[in-house]
């Protein structure tokens, strides 16, 4: 028994080229020879790749938040945990001056990156017998979120 094997589309052979060959088709208006199928997946999946962009931000931004404001007694660590969080901001913003309606999912995954933070810090060997908070005690709206230092 032979198995028949559907022959690779220039989108599985070689994702460049495909890309070349589905631009140069659009701009040519050439919609009937387009490959959709895929074209409409690969837009999918940028809008995706910024929602888990947004998520991952946030929750590194948060875990740096909790240990700048928790761990008080590593002032050699603050400069590092300080420079992670202006860092974090600054692709956030980034962003979001690129995406701006993803300000809304901001809000709707705030207790997500949170609680990721939160397992991540608590995991850690080093901060053991730190307390940190089960909920963030602060404004968590986008504008308090990046540019307010919480700990001062």
């Amino acid at each position: 028994m032979t198995i028949a094997v559907a022959p690779k589309t220039t989108y599985d052979r070689d994702f460049y080229e495909w890309v070349q060959e589905t631009t140069a088709k659009l701009k040519a208006k050439d919609f009937d020879h387009a490959d959709l199928e895929n074209l409409i997946e690969e837009i999918e999946s940028l809008g995706t790749s910024e929602r888990r962009e947004i998520l991952n931000r946030l929750a590194t931004l948060l875990e740096h938040l909790l240990k700048r404001m928790c761990i008080i007694d590593m002032p050699d660590c603050f400069d590092g945990w300080e420079r992670t969080i202006r860092e974090q901001r600054r692709q956030i913003k980034r962003t979001l001056k690129t995406s701006p309606s993803l300000k809304n999912y901001f809000a709707e995954i705030f207790d997500y990156a949170y609680e990721d933070a939160l397992d991540e810090v608590r995991k850690e060997k080093g901060y053991k017998s730190v307390t940190f908070p089960d909920t963030w005690q602060f404004n968590r709206d986008i504008e308090s979120m990046l540019n307010i230092d919480f700990w001062e």
